[in-house]
């Protein structure tokens, strides 16, 4: 993909109608702050961010506030990240944090900033011909790990505090790690086709002929996963993947976009009011989809062995139970794939289901006994035709 250009190119091409921005981004990072504490008890002053985190939010709010939300006036407010060019961490978060909140806009207006859905490596994307991966990958071992991020997220997240679960298992079982780079403002559904499509342009050119394929899913890329099986069937592609491995995946939805719909639903009760509902209904189909995840409708892969792995913040005061704090932003039971109806339950076999205590959502990345633990799930092997390299 061709370089973006810089501030003045992107300011010229990125404006953007963003009513209810500000609604949207105050939302959004409302989720975040409430991944450090539990859902029912105190949040973060006035549900802000902090570090790093809140400085990119601070400054979304204050061009919306002044410029009308203009995403225009939001790259001119971020000169640093922009001139340090589209390659540094900081410019991917940014961009990667614009997909989660508008990116079915930015797609539909064939905006530049939209991020297009890419196979990478170290942070670069991959080329998907068999020349280009055979120089990328000398010595491809016998199998690869694919990596899918979660909402608003990027490739180069999956290291984070220091730890990569990727660069854990490459060198613990043999695998090559690739990691999925998304346009998480989408509806799942076409993440999922896109994915599908994807892994099996990359399973015709891999230079391994017959690779066994994990693939390893933070929150939102559990639903795309498994979107990606629904929607491919048993092709050649899927009959690959020996393995799915969720983390922290909303199977049944994320209780804060819950929260989020039922104050719409208020709002639209009240008629003078009703403008603002539709304000707060101006989020990304990405967002959305994550009010109720895909549930039943869309289960498990079929021939492909599915672990759940679920974080909890612990009790907390007055009897508050781990099933209803989940890991701050997924509830334990949506997490594991269960659900009041026994008919609606996805079957993770209850040797394929982990509960990582005090874990919350984001630090599911960063915990090695989360990576310990998946580590020692793969290493017992799949079937006989996916063999362990030695």
């Amino acid at each position: 993909m061709p370089p973006l250009p810089h501030r003045d190119t992107l300011q010229g091409v990125a404006r953007l109608a963003t009513q209810g921005t500000l609604g949207l981004v105050r939302l959004v990072e409302a989720m975040h702050a409430r991944i450090q504490r539990p859902p029912l008890l105190p949040g973060p002053e006035h549900g802000r961010t902090r570090g790093i985190t809140g400085l990119v939010y601070r400054s979304v709010h204050g061009v919306t506030r002044l410029a009308g939300g203009s995403v225009e006036a939001l790259l001119g407010l971020l000169p640093e990240a922009v001139a340090q060019g589209p390659r540094h961490p900081s410019h991917e978060a940014v961009r990667a944090a614009l997909n989660g909140v508008l990116g079915d806009h930015l797609a539909a207006t064939h905006n530049p900033l939209a991020q297009p859905m890419q196979l990478c490596s170290a942070g670069e994307p991959l080329v998907l011909t068999r020349a280009a991966l055979a120089a990328r990958f000398p010595a491809p071992s016998s199998g690869m790990l694919v990596l899918l991020h979660g909402l608003c997220m990027n490739d180069r997240q999956w290291r984070r505090k220091g730890h990569d679960h990727g660069t854990q298992l490459a060198d613990a079982l043999g695998l090559t790690p690739v990691y999925l780079r998304y346009n998480t403002g989408l509806p799942v559904a076409e993440n999922g086709r896109q994915f599908a499509e994807l892994m099996a342009k990359l399973l015709r050119v891999w230079p391994h002929r017959q690779p066994r394929v994990v693939l390893l899913a933070h929150s939102m890329g559990g639903l795309v996963a498994r979107s990606a099986f629904h929607q491919a069937g048993r092709v050649a592609w899927t009959r690959r993947v020996s393995d799915l491995v969720c983390l922290g995946t909303p199977h049944f939805g994320a209780p804060l976009e819950k929260a989020g719909h039922g104050v719409d639903l208020l709002l639209d009760a009240a008629p003078y009011a009703a403008p603002l509902a539709r304000l707060g209904r101006v989020r990304s189909a990405g967002i959305t989809d994550l009010r109720h995840g895909l549930g039943a409708d869309v289960g498990l892969p079929p021939g492909v062995r599915c672990w759940a792995v679920a974080g909890t913040l612990g009790p907390g005061p007055e009897g508050l139970q781990p099933q209803l704090l989940g890991d701050g932003l997924v509830r334990l039971s949506s997490a594991l794939g269960q659900h009041r109806d026994p008919a609606r339950r996805l079957p993770f076999a209850p040797e394929r289901q982990w509960v990582a205590k005090g874990v919350g959502h984001l630090d599911l990345l960063s915990s090695k006994a989360v990576g310990n633990r998946v580590e020692a799930w793969l290493r017992a092997g799949p079937s006989h035709r996916f063999p362990l390299p030695a």
